[in-house]
C-alpha cells in the first residue's frame, strides 16, 4: 500500500522579497556590488579580469578591509564575484566583452602567473547590466543574480588547496593538476552530499534549525549506517573530512548561505589535525558548527532542483487545483499540510473550494484514503461554508462517511444516522490513510484498537467491506492489535478478504 513518496520534507521558505533583502546583504555579494560601483574606465584588470596588484589597496580600502595581504585577498575575491555575476563587464582591448567563464584563467579556474610582471590593463571595465537590477530590479532578479554568486562560491569551495602553485607549472607553462590529487566532481559530490543532510536535518519533522556539529556532519558522509564503534581508520577519515569542512565553510559563509562556528583552531595545537575527534568530555562547540540560513535553504533547494531531486516547498500547490494539492500533501507532515493547505485556500478563496475538494477527494487508488483524510483537514479550515457542499455528499459511498463525521464534529442538525456498511467502509479508509501516512506507530496501534474495540464482531464483518484496501488494513490489524485473540481474528479476516476478492497476493 505504497505511493512515491517526496525525496525530502517540504521546506518552508520565506518570501522572495525577505530572501532578496538577505541577499544583498551577504557580505560577498554586498562588496561586489560595491566594487562594480567603484571600478570604471580607469580601473586596471589583468589578463584573465582580475584586479591588478596596485589597484588592490584602493579596493580594500573602500570596502573597509585592512591594508595587508588578507585585505587584499578579500577584495580580490569580491572582485571575482563582481565578474562572475556580471556586475561588471570587461571588454577586451579589441572591443569585445570577454566571457566571466573564461575570467581568471582558463576552463580550470586557474590563472598562470605573468612572469613579465606587467601589469597594463588588458581590457575596458565598464558596469555590468545585473548592477542595476540590484537595486531597481524584482526580488526574482536579485535572486538569480545571487545564484550566479553561489555558484562561483561553490567553485572556490571545491576548489584544490595547495601550498605553492609555482611547484605544479611545468616548464613548458602547462597546470599538472594530476599532481594535486584533486577530482573535482568528487569534491563537489561531497559538499552536495553534506549540504544535503544539513537541508534534510533542518527542513525535518521536529527539526529546530539549531547549529549542527561539525563532527556530527562530517560522520554522516564517512561512517556507514550499519557501524557500531567507529575503527580508528574510520575517524581518521571523519577528522580529514571535519577539516576539509572547516575550509569549505569559511569559503561559503560570506555569500550568505551558511552561520558558521569555525574549529577551535587551538585544537589543532593540542591535538594535531590527524587526531581531530571529539571525546564524551569535550566541549563540541569547539571543533565547528554549521546551520543553513533561510538564504542557504533557498540556495541548496535550487540547486537541488537543477540536479531533478523531489525537493517540494510549501506554497508550491496554492495555485493548483484541488487533485494536485490532495496528492501533493498526502505525505506532508502534519504541519506541513495544514500550512500548503491554508496557502492554497487563500490564493483560491472560500467560494466553492469544498465543493472542489470534495470531487478530488474520491478515489480507489492507494492514495484515495490520504486524499480524504486531507480533505477533511481541509474542510475544517473552509469553516461553516462548506456545510452545503458537505450535505450533498451524504448519499456518496466514499464522501457520506466523512461527512457525517465533518458535520457531527461541528454540532450541525438534520444529519443522518449512518448505515452499517458505511461505517466500515469508513473504519478501513481511516485506517488504510494512517497506514500509508506511516505515522506514529504507538498512535496508529491506538486508532487500529479504538476502531475494532466500537464493534462487537467488528472483524466477523469487516472482511465484507467493498474497499480496495480491506484485505491489506486487516492484515496491519492483526500486526498491530495488542490482543492476541483479537489479532488472529483480524489476520483470519484477512485471509477471507484475499480469498474473497479472488486474490492470494
Amino acid at each position: 500500500m505504497s505511493a512515491e513518496r517526496p525525496t525530502l520534507p517540504p521546506v518552508r521558505l520565506h518570501t522572495e522579497a525577505e530572501l532578496a533583502r538577505d541577499a544583498l546583504a551577504a557580505p560577498l555579494l554586498a562588496r561586489a556590488a560595491r566594487l562594480a560601483r567603484w571600478a570604471g574606465p580607469d580601473t586596471r584588470v589583468g589578463a584573465g579580469g582580475e584586479l591588478v596588484d596596485a589597484q588592490l589597496p584602493a579596493a580594500a580600502e573602500l570596502l573597509g578591509l585592512t591594508p595587508d595581504e588578507d585585505g587584499a585577498a578579500e577584495a580580490s575575491e569580491a572582485w571575482r564575484l563582481a565578474v562572475d555575476t556580471g556586475l561588471v563587464d570587461i571588454e577586451d582591448p579589441a572591443g569585445e566583452a570577454g566571457d566571466p567563464d573564461d575570467a581568471f584563467g582558463a576552463e580550470d579556474g586557474f590563472a598562470e602567473d605573468d612572469e613579465t610582471g606587467d601589469e597594463e590593463p588588458s581590457g575596458t571595465v565598464t558596469p555590468g547590466e545585473n548592477l542595476a537590477l540590484l537595486t531597481g530590479g524584482s526580488p526574482a532578479d536579485v535572486l538569480a543574480i545571487w545564484l550566479d554568486g553561489l555558484e562561483a562560491a561553490y567553485a572556490d569551495a571545491t576548489a584544490p588547496a595547495f601550498d605553492d602553485f609555482a611547484d605544479l607549472i611545468g616548464e613548458d607553462g602547462s597546470v599538472d593538476f594530476d599532481a594535486l590529487d584533486w577530482d573535482p566532481e568528487t569534491e563537489t559530490e561531497f559538499l552536495d552530499g553534506v549540504l544535503g543532510n544539513l537541508y534534510l536535518l533542518t527542513v525535518g519533522e521536529g527539526a529546530d534549525g539549531a547549529p549542527v556539529p561539525l563532527p556530527a556532519l562530517a560522520a554522516s558522509m564517512i561512517v556507514p549506517d550499519d557501524m557500531g564503534e567507529p575503527t580508528d581508520d574510520v575517524l581518521e577519515q571523519v577528522s580529514d573530512a571535519m577539516m576539509r569542512l572547516d575550509d569549505q565553510f569559511r569559503v561559503l559563509e560570506p555569500i550568505g548561505i551558511v552561520e558558521y562556528q569555525p574549529v577551535d583552531e587551538a585544537l589543532l595545537v593540542e591535538e594535531g589535525e590527524d587526531a581531530l575527534s571529539p571525546g564524551d568530555e569535550e566541549d563540541v562547540t569547539r571543533y565547528g558548527m554549521v546551520r543553513l540560513t533561510p538564504l542557504g535553504l533557498y540556495g541548496i533547494r535550487a540547486r537541488m532542483l537543477d540536479a531533478g531531486v523531489d525537493a517540494p516547498a510549501i506554497g508550491d500547490l496554492a495555485d493548483k487545483g484541488a487533485d494536485a494539492l490532495l496528492g501533493g500533501v498526502a505525505h506532508y507532515p502534519e504541519a506541513a499540510a495544514r500550512a500548503e493547505i491554508q496557502l492554497w485556500l487563500t490564493r483560491r478563496g472560500q467560494d466553492g473550494a469544498a465543493a472542489e475538494l470534495l470531487d478530488a477527494a474520491r478515489g480507489t487508488d492507494e492514495l484515495g484514503p490520504l486524499r480524504r483524510l486531507h480533505c477533511q483537514q481541509a474542510l475544517a479550515l473552509v469553516g461553516a461554508e462548506a456545510e452545503p457542499a458537505v450535505r450533498a455528499v451524504l448519499g456518496d459511498p466514499e464522501l457520506g462517511g466523512l461527512a457525517r463525521v465533518w458535520l457531527a464534529e461541528r454540532g450541525a442538525e438534520g444529519v443522518p444516522a449512518p448505515s452499517e456498511e458505511m461505517i466500515f467502509w469508513l473504519a478501513i479508509d481511516t485506517i488504510a490513510a494512517q497506514l500509508e501516512a506511516a505515522g506514529d506507530l504507538e498512535e496508529l496501534q491506538g486508532l487500529v484498537e479504538g476502531l475494532s474495540g466500537q464493534h462487537s464482531g467488528f472483524f466477523e464483518e469487516a472482511w465484507r467491506v467493498d474497499h480496495p484496501a480491506t484485505a491489506d488494513v486487516l492484515e496491519a490489524m492483526g500486526r498491530l492489535h495488542s490482543d492476541k485473540k483479537q489479532a488472529k481474528d483480524a489476520r483470519k479476516a484477512a485471509f477471507k478478504a484475499r480469498s474473497r476478492g479472488g486474490s492470494a497476493d
